[in-house]
């Protein structure tokens, strides 16, 4: 090795008393440092990655007198290769000769060099120990490193084949935007950004899994969002110990309060718009990498109900369809019980024309009640799993020639009767209205109970189950809010987008058990409704009649 690395003139050690960027770095932390030599931290690389082919190292030569070698490492397939080659790999190779008027004696001047001269990407920070090296370069950044210097610099050129912005498939909407949520952290961010234009805006970040070191993001609006709030949503992710992390769904179960619940209480939604609308009330949101669908905390039971698209059709209709969607919903739950308590235990409440006609089908059927209506509620419930695990073109017609073959089938064999393909199918057909899928699988779960409620008790093991379910949802709380406000408790100011919205002016406060910081939307003192907004033109009518009096 050359003797220009040990010995200094005077005006080199100047050089490096005014600039510290010069000097060598010591690791004062547990973490192993980077080796000097180049040759050396190469070798460890591919022997800690096990020598994998999709790892990519390029050797440069920089600078004369003083010949030091570079190299850059990257990961095919993670990486844009078109930034990498644009504003690393041609840089580093077309100006490796053109600083001869440099004095390159010291490695970490040539590493100073290339970060202030040469690299035209964005994002360069420096590296000094192998754990924040695996994980950039695992990251999808670029690793500069020089021979005979013990640190390097990563460069931010992420990128690679990704899914592009398409339509929300289980949230999808008719006036509203139609961009969805991808499976990349800066580009979801990116969407909300764009909708919320505003300093407060803040997004955290920290690495989760000790082995899949997935990255997750907590986004929320300073000044609006509770930080007592914030600070039990930190306390929860930190204490998430585990090796990997796949996707929101670990995420859900390790930070929701109560985990034998059949509730969801944590709200997931692929829409960006739904995002930025939670947001500005108080509430906090994770994105977890690789997962196109975050979390948003915390979550009430009647926001399960609610779309995007109720505040872009004006509010009788949106009001109208929130009421349909609780009235589904309570078929879904109640349906097939109600159906099996009537037959069973209460046919005086049936009227008698009916009645003889439920008697005549039920003739031949060789099956209890319950046992026709478990079978068919099975048989649907088969259907629609193969239906969504199948191909798509094959799977819809599966689930529709399934359903009408097998229900006709089973009328015309006699093993279940038509009131009960009609009474399944008007059910099925009904928790298709619930917009959130979490909220639909809770309620098939909870229609099995109830039937079986139904058939010992009648109606009174349906009220039954309806006061412990009732009890239980209220003892749920989402991050210390409870679960159905604001019906329990009442929050009177809340009602207004319940289930019932009022038209957007009067939407002046933001939930009151959510934010607790800034509950005001709007100026009270502003002019609201439309008679008041027709106040200044009345105003100047009055005043163009009074003048030409």
């Amino acid at each position: 090795m050359n003797s220009g690395w040990k010995r200094l003139t005077k005006k080199q050690r100047k050089s490096k008393k005014e600039a510290p960027y010069y000097e060598e770095t010591e690791v004062t932390s547990n973490e192993e440092a980077l080796n000097s030599s180049l040759e050396e931290n190469l070798k460890k690389i591919q022997e800690t990655l096990g020598n994998s082919e999709d790892v990519v190292v390029r050797n440069f030569t920089m600078g004369k007198p003083f010949v030091r070698k570079v190299a850059s490492i990257y990961i095919n397939g993670l990486t844009d290769k078109e930034i990498l080659g644009r504003s690393i790999i041609k840089q580093l190779m077309s100006n490796a000769n053109l600083a001869e008027e440099e004095d390159f004696s010291l490695p970490s001047q040539v590493g100073a060099y290339i970060k202030e001269h040469m690299l035209t990407i964005t994002n360069v920070k420096d590296v000094v120990d192998w754990n924040k090296l695996f994980f950039s370069l695992l990251s999808g950044e670029t690793i500069v490193l020089i021979d005979g210097w013990n640190q390097g610099f990563t460069c931010a050129a992420q990128g690679g084949d990704l899914r592009a912005i398409s339509e929300p498939v289980a949230e999808s909407s008719v006036r509203g935007p139609r961009d969805s949520f991808t499976e990349s952290l800066i580009s979801n961010t990116a969407m909300v950004r764009r909708r919320i234009k505003s300093p407060n805006l803040w997004l955290e970040t920290m690495e989760l899994g000790e082995i899949t070191q997935t990255t997750i993001g907590i986004m929320y609006v300073k000044g609006i969002v509770n930080d007592k709030l914030l600070t039990e949503v930190k306390e929860r992710l930190h204490k998430i110990k585990v090796d990997e992390v796949y996707g929101s769904n670990t995420v859900e179960e390790w930070i929701s309060d109560e985990t034998w619940t059949p509730w969801p209480t944590i709200f997931a939604t692929e829409r960006p718009d739904v995002v930025a609308g939670n947001l500005l009330e108080g509430r906090i949101v994770i994105f977890v990498n690789e997962t196109p669908i975050p979390l948003i905390v915390p979550a009430t039971w009647n926001q399960f109900f609610q779309t995007a698209e109720d505040y872009y059709l004006r509010w009788t209709m949106a009001s109208f369809l929130r009421l349909l969607r609780i009235t589904s919903f309570l078929i879904t739950l109640l349906g097939p019980s109600l159906f099996v308590a009537f037959i069973s235990f209460h046919p005086e409440l049936i009227p008698t024309p009916l009645l003889v006609n439920l008697a005549a089908q039920r003739q031949n059927i060789p099956f209890p009640i319950i046992i026709e209506a478990l079978l068919m509620e099975f048989t649907f419930e088969v259907l629609r799993e193969a239906g969504i695990r199948m191909p798509r073109p094959v799977g819809q017609a599966v689930s529709i020639v399934g359903a009408l073959v097998l229900g006709e089938a089973a009328v015309s064999a006699g093993i279940v009767s038509s009131a009960m393909v009609i009474v399944v199918a008007a059910t099925a057909i009904a928790s298709f209205t619930i917009p959130h899928y979490a909220m639909t699988d809770a309620t098939r779960l909870l229609r099995f109970g109830m039937m079986i409620m139904a058939s010992f008790f009648g109606l009174y093991g349906i009220g039954l189950g309806v006061i412990v379910l009732v009890a239980h949802t209220c003892s749920l709380r989402s991050f210390g809010i409870p679960y159905l406000t604001p019906f329990a408790p009442i929050v009177l100011a809340d009602q207004k987008d319940s289930i019932i919205r009022w038209p957007l002016p009067f939407l002046s406060k933001r939930p009151r058990l959510i934010s607790q910081v800034k509950n005001k939307r709007v100026d009270h003192n502003q002019d609201r409704g439309p008679s008041k907004r027709e106040g200044p033109m009345k105003n100047q009518e009055s005043k163009r009649d009074s003048n030409e009096t």
